[in-house]
């Protein structure tokens, strides 16, 4: 049902750009499930942070129905074809949010209030490491797949990543077939909580990612 809805509406409204059934399947549906390989446990809250189309966050909740989802998407068209898979398939407990990251990590319905943020292609680390932490409680993960730049990205997100109250526990190397290159599953666990001036506001993280002074 997802995969018919999204090639359809992909007709009418630019969603992804991949436009074929097989191309779904592999480089949204199974990628979106990698995911599983950062949990400790099925979680029983997770926030997708520009999640599109909804991936990886929808495949993930269809596969643990009980599991309460946030989706994160700024961009309405693309928000509103997840309120419509939502109430097609008539899944419980998931909210979609039309709104930047920055906004939500301030919010106290959502700030520190999950055990794993994901994101898919996002940001560079620094920038994606202020859009997620903010969001998961001491305890959870952060999850960002990622392309084969990962370990250098994250090497140098490194300290903003401290800052924010996290740790990078590892880099899952993922292989998919259809993909030539390898990917990465990045997986930071919070260790602490975020200090309150993060996120800045709307903009700044990705105008002046948190580096250490020279």
């Amino acid at each position: 049902m997802l995969e018919e809805e999204l090639l359809a509406w992909n007709e009418k409204i630019n969603l992804t750009a991949i436009r074929d059934p097989l191309g779904v399947q592999e480089k949204h549906f199974f990628n979106s499930l990698t995911c599983f390989l950062g949990f400790k446990r099925p979680p029983e809250s997770m926030i997708d942070v520009g999640s599109g189309a909804g991936f990886p966050g929808l495949p993930v909740k269809i596969v643990l129905p009980e599991m309460r989802l946030t989706l994160v998407e700024s961009i309405d068209k693309k928000a509103n074809f997840s309120r419509h898979i939502v109430d097609k398939l008539d899944l419980k407990d998931v909210t979609v949010l039309s709104k930047r990251a920055e906004e939500v990590g301030r919010m106290p319905l959502h700030r520190e209030r999950y055990e794993i943020a994901i994101a898919r292609a996002v940001a560079q680390a620094p920038v994606l490491a202020e859009y997620l932490l903010p969001l998961v409680k001491v305890g959870g993960r952060v999850l960002a797949q990622k392309g084969e730049s990962a370990p250098a990205e994250v090497q140098r997100g490194e300290w903003a990543i401290q800052q924010l109250g996290g740790r990078v526990r590892r880099l899952v190397p993922i292989e998919l077939r259809g993909l030539a290159e390898t990917r990465y599953l990045v997986i930071l666990d919070k260790i602490a909580v975020t200090p309150p001036q993060y996120p800045r506001r709307p903009g700044m993280p990705n105008k002046r990612p948190l580096m250490p002074k020279a």
